[in-house]
């Protein structure tokens, strides 16, 4: 509004008191004054309707530079339109551009109509009028999308606005849109996800694309299905919105058009890019993180998982938490403005860091519990290895076919996260006797493992920095082995303490072919290469084992 005479606001405000009936796209004389103060002001003017005919909104320029945020507009689905409809002028001639287009497609209008200006006052010319406007067209979405995104008319005169067809066509629109969003929802209450990546310059083209291939196994795991995938190449990630001002319109105008509830980025975002992103997109915007916390929450089952994961998640959501509205808005700050009068957002800041701090002390109490049996077992000189690995690498199903265990297997990523130990009798090296070991299943590792869960899992973690030695199981027939394999060994490296000595041993041996199995021989003489699923190569584990055993219990650890 900068430059606007008093006149010229007056004008504007007065638009307000202005309606129309429900049923009709306009009327001559809203259109005719619309294009009157957008005339005088040399500037197009947009006015926003509701179904009722009342003006709800009045901005000074395009519809791409008066839209509405999404967090304002009025909440609907992708079988419905918002139920707000624009009135657009525009100084220029020709169909409505590509920018005003994609506004009404981000806002889901339930139409668009340009008036195209003459650029002349209101004069009458031999009984008949020629007012401010030359012609308009009627923009609509379409339920097509696969066809196109849009409809736009043919030039229409003031009278055919008039005509009372707009609830009808709408309505009619609505319906198309719901038996469309009827046949695409076949797979139940699964999320549908718009997965964003971003590529910078120190990623290589197979190692996005393998972490995106990840990332849609890990949104499948959470109860996700992936639309859609969109990418873009940056030098580094933009500080508000990761991706660019451009790609943020595009991320908007896809996931309004494929009906997505749910935007994920294959990396971590900062509470700050989270509500940017949901600010401009206008739906649920989460990271990498989040969806592996998700998944964490679906698959704890004892006691000791859903107090980690109830932890990881609180110190992941601590310096998220931000206003909602006014009703979470901070009030004051300082001495005084504490106790009953503080805001709700205050109150809940507090209660969660609370309960971060009463999980933590139980979290302490089964480190001690967990070091205790620890002690136990090393009184008793039984030598224990604990199996490492990436997720879904078959470290359970291997558990299970030395010991006879029951665990729970499955062809997912984090399927099993307690640690579970079992005994199992190894021959001895020497004599040849059997000799018992402990053997412990541990929480599949990923790639940039999310410090929450580092932190919150650092009970469980320490079955890996205590044992006497690891069993690095790998997933030969996985396409990124080699990338896990680099992986794993990192997140071990950052470990407090330095794990024991580590036998690799490859999986799923009968699923690869030739050229992968020569490969990981040449490069890892020592592994032993086996399949957990059909008990291939588990006699020669053992024998293996026992020898791992004697060189951890005979060499020094620090």
């Amino acid at each position: 509004m900068q430059g606007l005479k008093p006149s010229q606001l007056k004008q504007l405000q007065r638009l307000y008191h202005q309606r129309i009936p429900g049923d009709c796209w306009t009327t001559r004389e809203f259109a005719q004054r619309l294009a009157a103060v957008s005339t005088d002001l040399g500037q197009p003017i947009c006015a926003y309707f509701n179904r009722r005919g009342q003006v709800i909104r009045v901005g000074v320029g395009s519809p791409r530079q008066t839209q509405i945020p999404p967090l304002e507009l009025p909440r609907y689905g992708a079988s419905r339109l918002s139920g707000i409809r624009c009135l657009a002028t525009q100084l220029k001639e020709g169909e409505p551009t590509p920018s005003a287009l994609t506004a009404m497609a981000m806002q889901r209008l339930d139409a668009l109509v340009v008036l195209t200006l003459t650029g002349a006052g209101f004069q009458r010319r031999g009984g008949g009028e020629t007012g401010y406007v030359k012609y308009a067209y009627i923009a609509q979405l379409t339920p097509r999308p696969d066809e196109a995104l849009w409809t736009i008319s043919q030039p229409l005169s003031l009278d055919a606005l008039s005509t009372p067809d707009f609830l009808e066509r709408v309505e009619e629109l609505e319906r198309e849109f719901d038996a469309g969003f009827v046949a695409q929802h076949v797979e139940g209450d699964r999320d549908r996800v718009l997965l964003v990546g971003v590529r910078t310059d120190e990623i290589g083209d197979r190692q996005f694309e393998d972490g995106l291939a990840e990332v849609v196994r890990l949104i499948d795991t959470a109860g996700g299905s992936v639309l859609q995938i969109l990418r873009q190449k940056r030098s580094r990630p933009h500080p508000q919105t990761v991706v660019g001002a451009g790609k943020v319109e595009e991320i908007a105008l896809v996931a309004q058009t494929l009906g997505a509830n749910l935007v994920v980025f294959d990396r971590d975002l900062s509470p700050a890019q989270v509500r940017n992103l949901e600010v401009r997109i206008g739906i649920r915007t989460i990271d990498r993180t989040e969806v592996i916390l998700d998944i964490f929450a679906q698959r704890a089952r004892s006691q000791a998982g859903k107090l980690q994961v109830e932890l990881a998640q609180l110190e992941y959501n601590l310096p998220r938490l931000t206003g909602r509205g006014r009703a979470m808005s901070r009030l004051g700050g300082g001495i005084g403005t504490r106790g009953p009068g503080e805001t709700k957002l205050e109150t809940e800041r507090r209660a969660i860091q609370r309960r971060i701090a009463r999980l933590q002390q139980d979290v302490n109490q089964l480190q001690a519990h967990r070091s205790r049996l620890r002690q136990r077992r090393q009184h008793q000189q039984v030598p224990s290895v604990a199996l490492v690995g990436y997720t879904n690498a078959g470290k359970s199903t291997l558990l299970n076919a030395l010991t006879n265990a029951d665990i729970y297997t499955a062809d997912q990523l984090f399927a099993t996260l307690d640690p579970t130990s079992r005994q199992l009798a190894i021959p001895d090296a020497d004599t040849g006797e059997l000799r018992t070991i402990i053997l412990t299943d541990t929480v599949g590792f990923i790639h940039e493992l999310p410090p929450a869960l580092v932190d919150a899992f650092r009970a469980t973690l320490e079955e890996v920095t205590e044992a006497d030695a690891l069993l690095h199981v790998v997933d030969l027939s996985h396409p990124a082995w080699q990338y896990q394999i680099r992986s794993v060994m990192e997140i071990l490296g950052e470990m407090p303490v330095a794990p024991g000595p580590i036998l690799m041993a490859f999986n799923k041996v009968d699923s690869v072919n030739g050229e992968n199995l020569m490969l990981a021989k040449e490069e890892f003489p020592q592994a032993v290469f086996i399949s957990a699923s059909n008990n291939i190569g588990l006699s020669t584990l053992r024998s293996r084992l026992s020898l791992l055993v004697d060189y951890a219990v005979s060499s020094d650890r620090p």
